[in-house]
């Protein structure tokens, strides 16, 4: 099953982008699916897809009896083609940098996804692993904030987030697709996308955008 589904989220960095999918989930009444547009890749050719690792961050304001809160804890839970994917807080600092990058990348980690500001820029870069985030700010974590849960429910902007939903981030977004539909939203999606490579061949061929849509029902 882990090499099927390792197979399935390279199948979908290769041939899907997050556009059709997010059409897909419109479809079927999954109208709120994308995180907010403000988290972006580090870098505009990173792609990720892996399954949902959620971790819960809320704001503290001194030294800690625990620092970090349960931050360590939750990096030695990541799985293999999991996303670590952080929210929570006022967003007072940095959520992520280079050595949860190193530790999630050993750990095998499809991606991290940070509700939040990271830093270490260049150290982060230079792992060539992927990691979203609101953009970077130096700040540190250790007296302004801690993780206080993980592998649990969370709420993105207006994105419920359960533990193993399939998140799918490139440079137009990140989004969730719900556990419990994500075969169909990627087999359709597959489709779609195939289908819109036809539509554009025949538009680059001289088919007007409205006999385009008749046709084939995909604009």
């Amino acid at each position: 099953m882990a090499s099927h589904n390792h197979e399935m989220l390279e199948k979908i960095k290769r041939e899907l982008y997050t556009p059709v999918v997010g059409d897909i989930l419109d479809q079927m009444g999954y109208y709120h699916q994308f995180l907010p547009q403000a988290v972006r890749p580090l870098r505009e050719d990173m792609k990720l897809a892996g399954f949902a690792m959620p971790v819960l961050m809320i704001d503290v304001y001194e030294e800690q009896k625990k620092p970090f809160g349960f931050l360590t804890e939750a990096l030695d839970e990541l799985q293999e083609d999991e996303i670590y994917l952080a929210s929570g807080g006022a967003m007072r600092c940095a959520y992520w940098g280079e050595l949860l990058t190193a530790t999630a990348k050993k750990r095998k980690a499809a991606g991290a996804v940070i509700n939040g500001w990271h830093r270490d820029t260049p150290q982060v870069l230079g792992q060539d692993w992927p990691v979203f985030s609101r953009g970077c700010y130096a700040q540190d974590s250790s007296v302004r904030t801690q993780v206080t849960d993980y592998r649990c429910t969370i709420e993105v902007g207006d994105v419920r987030v359960e533990p193993g939903d399939l998140i799918f981030g490139d440079i137009d977004g990140v989004l969730v697709i719900p556990k419990g539909c994500m075969d169909e939203v990627i087999s359709r999606a597959l489709e779609k996308a195939s289908g819109e490579k036809v539509v554009r061949s025949a538009i680059e061929n001289g088919m007007s955008a409205t006999e385009a849509f008749k046709t084939f029902g995909i604009l």
